[in-house]
């Protein structure tokens, strides 16, 4: 070891003593077996960060890419301890048949989470799934239905539950210092929908289209959809609602205790863009209901953003005593009375060098990740409730599900009965909880029906 590795290594170990739980004596346990499902940008930049804190062995990685599985093996060898390559699947139901993983990371396109998930526990192991844990309620259902019945620890990707500065920021709500809070604002004004129309294409050879399409309808290859563009297209995931919107709803519910929503109702559509293969909408607003308080959600991706100076993806809460803006970047405590309180995210870049040179890293992202792994596996030890459990991750999931559902009827609203999981008196809303799977993929519903 020579000396930049050593201040490195140490560096690295007094953030990990930090952490505590599970973490700090992992240096005397076996390492958990671990496998990826999805290898592409966040399902890398997640195990990349659990193999940060902890001295896990990644055995298994599948992808239906043989390209990009291929990167990965080398990647995740190139940073584990071990130095060895793990083994290469194409079918996640091969990988699982080993039956000797501790650990599965789910981070397929958003059609794909729902059947690995399930079958992942049924296999034995505890499950890290990326957000939103599903594309239609029914299949959140059948997800919690399933960690609850086997046991299973499973943790979701929302992992604004464990950012530093926002558990930071979370304190002066407890500390009552915003006052009653009636409104909470959660937005995004990113221009991310895809604007292009490029023609219909045969798919390269590396990518097994039939798998990738799995359970979701079966169109003529895009290149939009692989990889990473698939989020333009209602049929893969829920747009930006269940791609961002999730994000900061999901904040707002654990920064204030909030359960399910009684109603949601939202409006949007395709207002500007109307040129673009994408499907999803490019305006949309969110009304989520609770007693004396509304969490309204607006995004937009042409324009400019209302407010310059705020980062363009965030939540505001607004209290009779004070106003708090959060978001991945920092946030900003403003009291009726005083100074604004400002704090910036903690990049950890001296603790962990090789987050200044990974490619598409989010580096405002990598520390809330490490602390969002941290608490994965400290209830992995504990068989605890992890921060994103299963059930907060449905609730986020169908919640936003429900606001496209309002916006695909009309802007109708949605009351919504969280013991029966339907819709109150609404039979034509209530068809809309479950998508019809792609034979011979059987809808986890159906299954447990």
């Amino acid at each position: 070891m020579n000396r930049r590795e050593f201040l490195s290594a140490g560096a690295a170990g007094l953030a990990l003593s930090a952490m505590g739980g599970y973490v700090a004596g992992a240096q005397d346990r076996k390492p958990l077996r671990v496998g990826l499902i999805g290898t592409g940008w966040y399902g890398k930049s997640d195990l990349l960060r659990l193999i940060q804190v902890a001295p896990v062995e990644v055995v298994s990685l599948c992808d239906v890419d043989k390209k990009m599985l291929q990167q990965a093996g080398e990647i995740v060898a190139s940073r584990q301890a071990s130095k060895k390559t793990p083994r290469l699947y194409h079918d996640y139901r091969e990988m699982l048949k080993e039956k000797d993983l501790d650990i599965v990371e789910v981070a397929t396109p958003d059609h794909w989470h729902a059947l690995p998930m399930i079958a992942a526990i049924e296999a034995g192991a505890d499950v890290y799934v990326q957000k939103p844990i599903s594309v239609d309620i029914e299949e959140g259902k059948a997800m919690v239905a399933a960690a609850r019945k086997h046991g299973k620890v499973v943790q979701v990707g929302t992992q604004r539950r464990s950012t530093p500065h926002l558990v930071e920021a979370k304190k002066y709500i407890d500390d009552g210092k915003l006052g009653k809070i009636g409104l909470v604002e959660i937005y995004c004004y990113y221009h991310m929908r895809n604007g292009t129309n490029p023609p219909d294409a045969t798919p390269p050879e590396n990518l097994d289209y039939e798998m990738w399409t799995g359970p979701a309808p079966m169109k003529p290859y895009n290149r939009l959809v692989h990889p990473r563009g698939w989020r333009a297209f209602m049929r893969y995931g829920n747009g930006i609602v269940g791609d961002m919107a999730i994000h900061m709803f999901d904040m707002t519910r654990w920064m204030m205790g909030l359960g399910w929503p009684k109603s949601v109702t939202s409006d949007g559509g395709i207002y500007v863009d109307k040129k673009a293969k994408a499907d999803i909408s490019d305006t949309q607003t969110a009304r989520f209901a609770y007693d004396e308080l509304d969490v309204v959600w607006t995004h937009r991706t042409w324009g400019d953003a209302p407010n310059p100076k705020n980062w363009p993806w965030g939540a505001t809460f607004y209290g009779d005593k004070g106003t708090l803006v959060a978001n991945v970047r920092g946030y900003d405590f403003t009291p009726s009375r005083g100074q604004t309180i400002h704090k910036d995210v903690t990049y950890e870049l001296d603790q962990y060098p090789e987050d200044k040179t990974e490619r598409e890293l989010e580096k405002e992202c990598a520390p809330a990740i490490r602390h969002h792994m941290t608490n994965f596996l400290d209830n992995i030890a504990s068989r605890g409730k992890p921060v994103a459990d299963i059930e907060q991750g449905h609730i986020s999931t169908a919640s936003c599900i429900l606001a496209n559902i309002s916006m695909s009827l009309g802007g109708r609203t949605m009351n919504w009965d969280p013991e029966k999981q339907e819709v109150k008196a609404d039979d034509e809303a209530n068809k809309h909880l479950k998508r019809p799977y792609r034979s011979p993929w059987v809808h986890p519903g159906d299954a447990q029906g």
